[in-house]
């Protein structure tokens, strides 16, 4: 039974593909007028769309009543052949166990193989079987037929004898009938079933698809493709069905009568929405022209605020900053910081300037417009700032006082500029003066250490007078001290730079000051170690480093520690006082324990015979001396100091650019040898002349003697013979002592000649350095620097 309602499963499954496929043509004998209706468009219909899937569920929908009604009736007639069979074993019980039972008794197996071949013999007996019980060997058992394991009914009747009145049992009749011939038989009929229901379910189903597409789908297929190709812009006719009219208008007639109000509602909207289309996007292009304008302007103010040296500020009617351009950090300053203070929260000079104060809040209270007002202030940090201000008043409408926008400028940098050239002015014109000082007072100190050589001579027996003319000459030499620390300064005196070991001088340096300094002073050195060479007059580099180890000692009068400290620097023109200096420098620093250098007076200790000692302690040259030797050698020179806490001298004195390190030797007595040649001197000032004629008479030279260049040219023009030009530089008379020798020199190639001066300028001295192959005598000079220098030159080779 199962397997049948598969079977016809299958077969009810097996329909519906071909009802959906386009070849109808097992059909067509059956309704040709229906399918020679229908257009080619039913066929591509017909693979997608409503129709098949229509076509599905009626399908579908039909097989399941169909089955479950033939699974039905299937059940009633299985349960109506299946009672005829029970009930044919039962008469088969009934009529002939009797009959069976006395053969058995008998043991007449013939007569009981007869009897059960004749219950074979009925319909849907498969087989009999007769079973003894006894107590014996071999007990009867007689079977017919083909016993079978599926689809059968069995039936087993016990087998009787009456003896004595009592029944007794003696075996069993096992009958068995087969149910194939049911089930066949339902089979066929499920099959009838099923055929004739499926035929019957596919042209109804066929006929309902081809009526849905005549009357509503193939219009709703012409509905889409209206729709799909409405165009607002370019709307088609109205929508009309191709059918005919029916007399009553009905669904579809509805729905097209509302598709096309609604078309025609759109169709409205669509210009109004268009008209108020173009309004709009005219009033957008307004607004994003004015956009466009105001981004613009906000950009163009952004990038003057942020690239302006200025910055740019808002106040409130109470004149608190509301806003302060992001440049304002450049300066130091941080927005948030100051945002909701005033100006005159932060100003240095309110109480030392407060007229401009006064009248500056007055202008602010009448709300007037103000330029360049300039004051000081300090930045977040608290550095001070020169910032120089401009204002302008903002009013709304209706004339309400709003507050200032302005902007400002920070001056510091100019200002420190300013005073770094009014420092180096200063220094520079009293650099001069001191210069024309010294030279005066060089002449006059030449003439006194002279002559106070030849009184010393002369009163070699006079012990008292002696010790007088001793005096006279110590003197003269600390004046000469003292004028050429002044030149010095005044960067006048002539070097003598060489490549020095700086660590090794400093070193040198520092067991000289040991006994200078005294027990109570500690000295420590700090040497870099791989230190550059420095290109520097030693001598006068040993000098400032002994004039900045004094001051320190004076600056510790209870005792304390110095230290000496080379290092090597690269220089960006910031650290260093006065004119910023760059490049590749060895630092030469000495620092002490100090009380300190006041902030006030700090910019003035480079000043010439300023000084902060007591009267009689001090000349005030020392540190215009290490000034001028630093400028003069191409270096710098910069101080830290702080009250309370000692006080840092740093030189920086140029690198040198080669690799041989010169070594002092040790300084030897001066000798004074003797000559016989002939000497031209040319000497404005009498005294000196005179001086420097005795001299020269005195060591056995002959003289030749003029006051100026004139003179001098005069006495070679008329053949006057001579070894050697001894030749002040400055002179009067319009030619200098260098002109005067280049002169002489055309007349007479390769004379010698030896400059003296106390005081040089640019004629043979560049840089602070002597020009290559020129000779020197620095006034004031004494008997045996003037014999050895003069003996130097004659023996040297002869200018080119």
């Amino acid at each position: 039974m199962a397997n049948a309602g598969d079977e016809d499963a299958k077969r009810s499954h097996a329909i519906s593909p071909m009802a959906a496929k386009p070849g109808l043509t097992d059909i067509g004998a059956l309704a040709p007028s229906m399918l020679s209706s229908l257009p080619a468009r039913f066929i591509n219909w017909s693979r997608s769309g409503v129709g098949p899937r229509l076509l599905a569920a009626v399908l579908l929908f039909s097989s399941a009543v169909t089955l479950t009604l033939t699974a039905l009736q299937l059940y009633l007639d299985y349960n109506r052949e299946v009672g005829l069979i029970e009930t044919r074993l039962d008469e088969i019980g009934r009529s002939t166990t009797g009959s069976l039972g006395e053969s058995l008794w008998n043991l007449d197996q013939n007569q009981l193989k007869l009897q059960l071949e004749g219950i074979l013999r009925l319909p849907d007996i498969r087989a009999a079987e007769v079973r003894e019980i006894a107590d014996r060997p071999n007990p009867i058992r007689i079977a017919v037929g083909e016993p079978g394991t599926r689809s059968i009914v069995t039936r087993d009747y016990p087998l009787n004898t009456i003896v004595q009145g009592t029944a007794r049992p003696i075996g069993v009749l096992h009958v068995e009938a087969t149910l194939s011939q049911v089930y066949q038989q339902l089979l066929n009929r499920a099959l009838v079933i099923l055929a004739s229901q499926a035929a019957k379910t596919f042209l109804v189903s066929l006929f309902i698809i081809y009526m849905v597409h005549l009357l509503v789908t193939r219009h709703l297929v012409a509905i889409a493709e209206f729709v799909s190709k409405y165009n607002l812009a370019r709307p088609p006719p109205p929508l009309r069905l191709e059918r005919r009219a029916p007399s009553d208008a009905d669904e579809l007639d509805k729905v097209i009568e509302a598709f096309n109000a609604m078309c025609a509602n759109l169709q409205q909207a669509y210009g109004e929405l268009r008209e108020a289309n173009a309004n709009l996007e005219r009033d957008l292009t307004i607004r994003r022209r004015a956009e466009a304008e105001a981004r613009a302007s906000e950009e163009r103010f952004r990038d003057y605020a942020e690239t302006a040296s200025d910055w740019f500020w808002e106040t409130g009617p109470d004149h608190r900053f509301t806003y302060l351009s992001d440049r304002v950090i450049a300066f130091g300053m941080d927005p948030k910081v100051r945002l909701g203070t005033r100006r005159t929260d932060t100003a240095l000079d309110r109480d030392t300037e407060p007229e401009k104060w006064r009248a500056h809040l007055a202008t602010l209270d009448r709300h007037e417009p103000f330029r360049k007002f300039e004051y000081r202030g300090r930045d977040t940090r608290g550095r001070m700032h020169h910032f120089s201000v401009n204002g302008k008043p903002v009013f709304d409408a209706d004339g309400r006082f709003l507050g200032y926008r302005g902007s400002a400028t920070d001056l510091t940098a100019q200002h420190e500029i300013e005073e770094r050239l009014r420092q180096s002015q200063k220094m520079d014109a009293i650099g001069q003066l001191t210069g024309g000082v010294a030279h005066d007072f060089n002449n006059v100190l030449t003439v006194i250490t002279g002559t106070i050589e030849i009184i010393q001579e002369g009163l070699a027996d006079k012990p008292d007078l002696a010790a007088i003319a001793q005096l006279i000459d110590d003197a003269a030499a600390r004046g000469a001290e003292i004028t050429s620390q002044l030149l010095t300064f005044a960067r006048r005196q002539p070097l003598e730079p060489r490549e020095i070991d700086v660590n090794a001088l400093v070193a040198e340096t520092a067991k000289l000051l040991k006994p200078m300094l005294g027990e109570q002073i500690e000295i420590e050195t700090r040497l870099a170690d791989e230190a550059w060479s420095a290109m520097v007059d030693p001598s006068q580099l040993s000098s400032a480093i002994v004039n900045l180890a004094v001051n320190a000692r004076d600056a510790m009068p209870g005792g304390g520690k110095l230290t000496l400290e080379t290092a090597n620097r690269e220089l960006d023109g910031t650290e260093t006082a006065g004119e910023g200096v760059r490049g590749a420098f060895v630092m030469v620093a000495v620092g002490d324990t100090g009380h300190g250098i006041p902030a006030d007076i700090r910019e003035r200790v480079f000043e010439p015979f300023f000084t902060t000692k007591g009267v009689g302690r001090g000349t005030g040259l020392g540190l215009s001396m290490v000034y001028g030797f630093a400028r003069q050698s191409g270096g710098a020179v910069a101080i830290e100091s702080e009250e309370g806490r000692g006080t840092v001298m740093r030189l920086f004195l140029p690198r040198a650019k080669g690799e041989a390190v010169a070594r002092t030797a040790p300084v030897q007595a001066p000798a004074t040898p003797r000559g016989q040649e002939t000497i031209l001197v040319v000497e404005d000032d009498p005294l000196v002349q005179g001086y420097v004629i005795a001299q020269l008479g005195g060591l056995g030279y002959r003289t030749l003697a003029a006051s100026d260049g004139a003179s001098a040219l005069a006495l070679v023009d008329q053949g006057a013979r001579f070894d050697l030009l001894f030749t002040d530089i400055i002179m009067p008379g319009g030619m200098n002592g260098h002109e005067l020798a280049e002169a002489v020199r055309r007349r007479r190639p390769g004379v010698r000649v030896l400059y003296t001066s106390g005081y040089t300028d640019n004629t043979i001295v560049h840089e602070g350095h002597l020009d290559p192959g020129v000779a020197l005598l620095f006034k004031p000079y004494r008997k045996a620097e003037l014999s050895q220098k003069i003996r130097e030159v004659l023996a040297g080779e002869p200018p080119a």
